[in-house]
């Protein structure tokens, strides 16, 4: 056990350009924090390097007993408060974060072996832009019990702190692969049976009728939508029917609601 009372320490110097996504991919790891994130690293075997506990957490018993008894097993750290106060990224923290080491898949499009081609759908990412949506959508897609997802070299990055706040632990159980290039990524998929679904304002089906199997379904911008390089290479076309005057949905809502129905087929069949 280690104890560090200094902000200039090498190691806390490291743990603050962790905030940085450039330095979190030369380093191949990224910070999850809370109790909750921390419980669910464990239980998911993810690859923890550092635990990092502010030593007030002893005087005021915040974290369980079970918990302290399991996180003993990695390489622990203790801080003082204001070390802590000087690291954490959250407005009301809770005194305990792990560095954990990334299982990104990086390259010019994909290798057959890092997507896998079982599955009914691949979701493909296509440069969401904000933390919250990609959060919720990793969420929604560890919900429908998919393991993968395409995102775009324009996507925000998936270990950005804010969003693996918000994938409540998802972020542990899905296959994040970062495509430098989308379109390529979706002509490999094609070779393995799969089409290109995209929702689009002019689509004549909607995706009620449609059929989710051997699916690329890709999630566009929130500005923009789907870029026209990925329309013009869909298979298939589907919109959302929406009864009221709103013309759009919000990325991660849209994700929702197309994810569901896949759900909802594959659980009536």
């Amino acid at each position: 056990m280690q104890r560090i009372t200094s902000k200039d320490n090498d190691f806390i110097k490291h743990v603050k350009k962790l905030k940085d996504k450039k330095y979190r991919d030369e380093s191949g790891e990224y910070i999850v924090e809370g109790i909750k994130l921390i419980e669910e690293a464990i239980k998911e075997n993810a690859q923890i390097k550092q635990v990092v506990i502010c030593e007030e957490n002893e005087k005021t018993n915040a974290i369980s007993k079970s918990l302290m008894y399991e996180i003993s097993r990695f390489d622990c750290i203790y801080v003082t408060k204001q070390v802590f106060n000087s690291i954490t990224q959250v407005v009301a923290p809770q005194g305990i974060f792990a560095v954990i080491s990334k299982k990104t898949a990086f390259g010019d499009g994909l290798k057959k072996q890092e997507v896998d081609y079982t599955q009914d759908i691949i979701v493909a990412l296509d440069d969401i832009q904000d933390p919250g949506n990609l959060g919720t959508i990793l969420r929604t897609i560890d919900s429908c019990g998919l393991k993968q997802i395409l995102v775009s070299k324009g996507t925000v990055d998936a270990y950005n702190p804010k969003v693996v706040r918000s994938t409540m632990g998802a972020i542990f159980r899905i296959n994040i692969i970062e495509c430098d290039d989308l379109g390529k990524a979706i002509k490999e998929a094609r070779k393995h049976h799969f089409k290109l679904q995209v929702t689009s304002l002019d689509a004549e089906k909607t995706i009620y009728d449609v059929d989710y199997k051997k699916k690329v379904i890709v999630i566009g911008n929130e500005a923009n939508g789907v870029s026209k390089e990925i329309q013009d290479m869909a298979d298939e076309k589907v919109i959302i029917p929406m009864l009221g005057k709103t013309e759009s949905l919000n990325a991660s809502v849209a994700a929702g609601v197309v994810l569901y129905e896949y759900t909802r087929q594959k659980l009536h069949k």
